[in-house]
C-alpha cells in the first residue's frame, strides 16, 4: 500500500461523511429512525477508513501526517468523528449527528480542495510527547466542538419552548435538560483532555527547546482559551451558569478555538505555523 491508496481511502471516507450528512438531514425532516441509523453507520465506516488512511500515510512517511494545513485538518476531523461516536454511544443523542456530520463534511471538503503543499521532513516533529500532545489536544477540541453543537441545539430548543409557535425544531429536539447534560459532559471531557494536552506540550517544548514556555503566540492563545473554559466551568459550578449562558459560552469558546488553531498560526506565526501552511 502507498500514498495513493491512502488518498483514495480518504476520498471515500469524505464521500461517506457527506452521505451521513444527507442521512441526518432526512432524519431531521421525517424523523424516521432508519435514516438516523444509516447515517450513524456511515459516519462509523468513514471514521474507520479515515483511520486506515492515516495509518498508511504514517507508515509511508514514517511520521504522523500533521505536516501542513491539509493534514492538520484531516486529523482534526478524524478525532471529531471518534469523539462523536463515543458520545453518541454514551447518550444516544441522535440529532447531534447532524452537527457532527456537517462539520466533518465541511472540514474534509476543505482538506480535499487545498493544494498539495510541499512537505519537508522535520526530525523534531516526532516522539512520545509530541504525539501525546497532538492526540490529547485534538480529542479535547473535538469534545468542545460537540459541546458547541449541543449549545446550538439548546438555544434552538429554548427558543421553540419560549415562543407561542414552537416551530420546526421543537418536536425534533430532545429536552433542554438532556442537551444541557450532554453539553456539560462534552465540556468537562474536552477541558480535561485540553489540560493534559497543554501539559504534554510544555514537556515536549522543554525536551526540544530546553524550556517549558517561550511566549510563542500559539502558547499564549492556547492558555488564554484554557482560561476561558476554566472560567466557564467555575461559573457553571459555583454561580449557576447553566442552560442558556453555558450554551452561549460553549459556542463562543469553540469560535476562539478555531481562531487559535487557524488564525494565530496564519496571522501571528510561531512554532506551530508550519502545521497550517
Amino acid at each position: 500500500m502507498n500514498l495513493q491508496t491512502a488518498d483514495i481511502m480518504l476520498q471515500i471516507s469524505t464521500m461517506l461523511y457527506f452521505a451521513s450528512m444527507a442521512g441526518y438531514l432526512l432524519f431531521l425532516f421525517n424523523q424516521k429512525p432508519g435514516w438516523q441509523k444509516t447515517a450513524f453507520y456511515l459516519i462509523a465506516t468513514a471514521v474507520a477508513l479515515h483511520f486506515v488512511s492515516m495509518v498508511i500515510y504514517t507508515i509511508s512517511i514514517r511520521q504522523l501526517p500533521i505536516q501542513n494545513l491539509s493534514q492538520s485538518l484531516s486529523i482534526a476531523a478524524f478525532f471529531l468523528g471518534c469523539m462523536f461516536l463515543v458520545f453518541q454511544y454514551k447518550f444516544d443523542l441522535k440529532i447531534l449527528g447532524l452537527f457532527a456530520s456537517i462539520l466533518l463534511s465541511a472540514t474534509m471538503l476543505i482538506v480535499l480542495m487545498l493544494p498539495e503543499a510541499p512537505i519537508e521532513k522535520n526530525s523534531v516533529l516526532k516522539g512520545f510527547w509530541l504525539y501525546s500532545h497532538i492526540t490529547l489536544i485534538f480529542t479535547g477540541e473535538a469534545a468542545l466542538a460537540l459541546a458547541c453543537g449541543t449549545g446550538i441545539l439548546y438555544l434552538l430548543q429554548e427558543k421553540g419552548i419560549k415562543t407561542k409557535n414552537p416551530g420546526f425544531f421543537f418536536k425534533r429536539l430532545p429536552s433542554l435538560d438532556l442537551l444541557d447534560n450532554v453539553g456539560y459532559t462534552c465540556l468537562t471531557t474536552g477541558f480535561a483532555l485540553l489540560t493534559i494536552g497543554l501539559i504534554t506540550g510544555f514537556i515536549y517544548a522543554k525536551a526540544i527547546w530546553g524550556r517549558f514556555w517561550g511566549w510563542d503566540p500559539k502558547e499564549i492563545f492556547s492558555v488564554g482559551t484554557w482560561l476561558i473554559y476554566a472560567a466557564l466551568l467555575h461559573l457553571r459550578l459555583y454561580s449557576g451558569w447553566r442552560g442558556r449562558k453555558s450554551a452561549i459560552m460553549t459556542i463562543i469558546g469553540f469560535l476562539i478555538i478555531i481562531f487559535t488553531f487557524l488564525g494565530v498560526n496564519m496571522l501571528l506565526g510561531g512554532h506551530h505555523q508550519p502545521f497550517t501552511q
